[in-house]
Formats: structure tokens, sequence, C-alpha cells
């Protein structure tokens, strides 16, 4: 169709035909695209060998992955999300993008993921609360949807923003946060290739709970950082506001970067509580950066990595 992302590659070239059959209903009539496409093969499919950049480690199976979540639109409670997201509708789905780019606009979700070369990424995930998992995400680069939408010089950071539906998303009706939720990156941060845009897990399409049908994994930060249910990504000069920075600013800064050396106010950093292993399972250590720390230590290059938190 005259317009869209070129779109060498179909749902069937990449995934699964269980996976593709439940998706292939996003890509009838979705309408056309003004953006252009800056092509890649795909380098795996989503029943695939993990990537170059995913970790040895064991993942958590399906049931701790999508029954143990902190997603404060479905409620406070681990548990919330999983029995209250089935309400949230994800298809149709649009992502505007917007700010310092080439081709702002309002894009169909089915439109964002023509082309895409899907990968599975089996990366650990830390929480700020001092537990953690290793999921096996699959997703694309964050990197190829900024570089199809052009992004202008002028940019310093990328801004994201969820859905905002109290009716379907409990949560918001309570000012447990600033609603809707909020985070950023500063652009390298964006741009790096273990930042990704995950559209699923194992080989199934993303849960509800899990921040469907689009959410940001940046697996050497915090988890509160990987913004789910994404509905707005801004190009920007200035650096965006963070929903928990802005709630809590004494206790979470903008960058979030795991540090085991700078204790939240309240609790150590130094060791994490995996889930899968049991309320009295022997902790671990926190590694610095998550353990990706050979990967990004770079970009942080002079800063005060105490201060800027």
């Amino acid at each position: 169709m005259a317009g869209r992302w070129k779109n060498d590659l179909n749902w069937s070239d990449v995934t699964p035909e269980a996976a593709y059959l439940s998706r292939r209903s996003l890509m009838r009539g979705a309408g056309a695209l003004a953006m252009a496409t800056a092509a890649s093969p795909a380098l795996a499919s989503l029943g695939a060998a993990p990537s170059a950049y995913s970790t040895d480690a064991e993942p958590n199976t399906w049931e701790e992955i999508t029954s143990y979540n902190n997603f404060y639109e479905f409620g406070t409670g681990k548990e919330d999300p999983a029995q209250n997201a089935g309400q949230l509708t994800t298809d149709p789905w649009a992502v505007t993008i917007d700010g310092l780019v080439d081709k702002p606009g309002a894009y169909d979700f089915a439109d964002i993921m023509s082309g895409v070369a899907l990968e599975e990424r089996i990366y650990r995930l830390r929480c700020v609360e001092a537990w953690s998992m290793v999921v096996p995400w699959v997703g694309f680069e964050l990197a190829d949807l900024l570089i199809r939408a052009g992004v202008q010089p002028g940019a310093k950071y990328i801004a994201f923003e969820t859905l905002y539906r109290p009716e379907e998303m409990p949560g918001q009706r309570f000012p447990i946060l600033e609603w809707p939720y909020v985070e950023g990156l500063r652009l390298d941060e964006a741009m790096h290739p273990l930042t990704i845009l995950a559209t699923g897990l194992y080989d199934r399409p993303m849960p509800n709970q899990n921040g469907a049908p689009l959410r940001l994994v940046v697996p050497w930060k915090y988890g509160f950082k990987s913004i789910k249910s994404i509905v707005r990504i801004t190009a920007t000069a200035e650096e965006p506001p963070t929903s928990w920075n802005r709630s809590a600013p004494h206790e979470y800064g903008f960058y979030a970067n795991v540090n085991p050396t700078v204790d939240h106010p309240r609790w150590s950093q130094a060791t994490e509580r995996r889930i899968g292993g049991g309320l009295f399972s022997r902790r671990q250590e926190t590694l610095m950066f998550n353990g990706y720390g050979d990967a990004v230590a770079s970009l942080y290059d002079g800063m005060d990595l105490a201060q800027k938190f």
C-alpha cells in the first residue's frame, strides 16, 4: 500500500503460526503510513534461539512472569494486574509519535509492526523493590522505530506515555500517581541496542498485565523505567518528567540505573530476591547496571552515579 513503511516480511515469516494467526486481524485494513523505512532482515523468529544480547540465565516461568507484576494502573498489589487487566482493549491500538521528528503522526500498531526484525531477548529484570526475574521478551530495537520516524538533530531525550483509560484501568481512578504514567530516556540510551520495544513473552503475544500491546524494556535500569502500554513517543530537547521522580524526587531519579552501592532511602539495593525461589530463598548480590555494565557503562562516563541515581 502506497505510503506505508516498506514491508518485505509478513507476520508468518517471523512468527510461529499460532501467534501469527492471533495477530493477523491487526494487519487487516490498516491505514496508510507516511513514514519511510529503515528495513532490516529478520534476525530470529519467535521460536528461534536467543540473540547474542540474551543472558544464559534460566528464565522465569510464564506463570511467574504474568502473575507477579507492578502495573499500578490496575492496582497496587502484585496480583492485581493479572486479575484486572483482562478488561483492557488493545485492538485497535495507535501510538502517537511526535516532537522533534520528521514524520509525526498517530500510527496504527499494525503499521508500527510491519517489517520490523523481531527477536527474542532473554533479559534480567531488576525491580527497585529489590526483587528480580529473568524474562524472555520478544520485540525489536527502539532505535529501529526512531530511525524510521526521523529523529531530528535537536532531540536529546525520548519521552513515553502510557494509555489513560480509567474505565478499563481501575487504578487510574485513584491518585496513586499523577496519570497518565510517563517516562523518559536520554537519546543515546534510547538508541542503545539493548533497549527494545517488546510485544510478546515466550512465543505468545504480550499479556495485558505485562504491558500489551507495546512496552519498553531497558534491562540495565530499574523496572519502573520500562513503561507499559505505550500510546505516545516524543522526541524532545528537554529532559522529560517521569512519574516516580515527579511523585517522590528524593527517592527516584531520572536515570534509575541499577546500582547496588546506592540504597533506596528505605531499603538496601545491595541484594535482590529472585522470584520463583520462594519467600525464604537465599538472596543474591545485585550487579552494577544489572550485569550489563560492559555494554552500557560508557554511557555514563564522568557522571556521579551516586547523585544521578
